[in-house]
């Protein structure tokens, strides 16, 4: 921000400025949409009868030269079909679409009306190079996949959960890991407020720019095989970021790769990456349950009780001391 002087009348203002250069050409124009929760809920309604859409993009086969098939995949997708379901979400399996058969299935979910549910899904197992994901018959940028669903051109989702994973490969560098050795050492919210339109957005990816992605061909990914874990486990008890950090243990911890007959290939490890854009917290609470978390962090502050309620949200969010897990 930058302090701007204004000397009209006599008096002077500070005002936020853009850190970069030129000018703007669009008209502004207010957009309205309907607040799914109170500003200050430090979590999303996850209240409705379903979650929402859950679509998965399969990618087994490619007419691409050089694409080998990918073994396993079936695997994922049947887990997370699964896992899925179980969390409430109306799921659709797209198995090897080509690139306009993709923009054609996000262009008719983004012109639905979500009205009725609490949040999206969209997962993608497919081969992928740096910034880019491969369709059956194109590579193509992932921006194509969430750009329809910002607030302003998806009100209906708008203050609501938007969650993408992706499966796939972010470039051929491999990372041998590290051997480590451990040592013994000693007031009620406004009913009206504006968001950004690209808020509320969550990107998980199953590894780092620039590395391999690892799949068993028999078993799955590393990544799914360790997402659906942790949701099974995990899913009614913690946040959704809490749940990936688990994942990201996971994959970290309890995988490697075994390709003995390619020495610069065995031995390997990966590390997942979640970039959020999310307001809120996602916790996916049991459905039917009729509770809905809706903490607000003004009204807590303003209650003589404040502190109790405090110290009681963050023993339901993280456990006590018993509940850590520790290795």
């Amino acid at each position: 921000m930058e302090e701007v002087q204004s000397k009209q009348n006599g008096s002077s203002k500070s005002v936020d400025e853009r850190d970069a250069s030129g000018s703007s050409s669009s008209v502004y124009q207010e957009k309205v949409a309907v607040a799914p929760t109170s500003k200050d809920a430090t979590h999303y309604r996850m209240s409705s009868n379903m979650r929402g859409h859950a679509v998965i993009f399969n990618h087994e086969h490619f007419k691409i030269s050089g694409l080998n098939s990918r073994s396993g995949t079936q695997m994922d997708c049947l887990n997370l079909e699964s896992m899925m379901k179980e969390l409430g979400f109306l799921v659709t399996v797209c198995e090897n679409y080509e690139f306009n058969q993709i923009k054609m299935k996000i262009t008719e979910l983004a012109r639905e009306d979500h009205t009725n549910y609490d949040c999206l899904m969209i997962i993608v197992l497919s081969h992928g190079e740096h910034g880019m994901l491969y369709a059956k018959d194109v590579i193509y940028k992932p921006e194509l996949l969430w750009t329809p669903f910002v607030a302003d051109l998806c009100p209906t989702l708008a203050g609501k959960p938007k969650l993408f994973f992706f499966q796939a490969c972010q470039g051929d560098k491999l990372d041998s890991g590290i051997h480590m050795i451990r040592t013994e050492t000693d007031g009620q919210p406004p009913n009206h407020f504006r968001i950004p339109s690209q808020a509320d957005f969550l990107f998980a990816y199953s590894t780092v720019p620039g590395y391999y992605s690892w799949r068993n061909t028999t078993r799955g990914s590393w990544y799914m095989q360790a997402l659906c874990e942790e949701l099974k486990e995990s899913a009614h008890k913690y946040d959704l970021l809490t749940i990936l950090t688990f994942v990201n243990r996971r994959v970290a911890v309890d995988y490697e790769s075994n390709v003995p007959d390619k020495v610069h290939m065995h031995k390997q490890k990966q590390i997942p990456c979640v970039t959020s854009m999310l307001t809120r917290l996602v916790q996916f609470n049991q459905l039917g349950s009729n509770v809905t978390i809706d903490c607000n962090r003004e009204n807590d502050a303003k209650t003589a009780d404040s502190s109790k309620s405090k110290r009681n949200f963050f023993t339901s969010m993280f456990g006590t001391k018993k509940n850590y897990r520790v290795n």
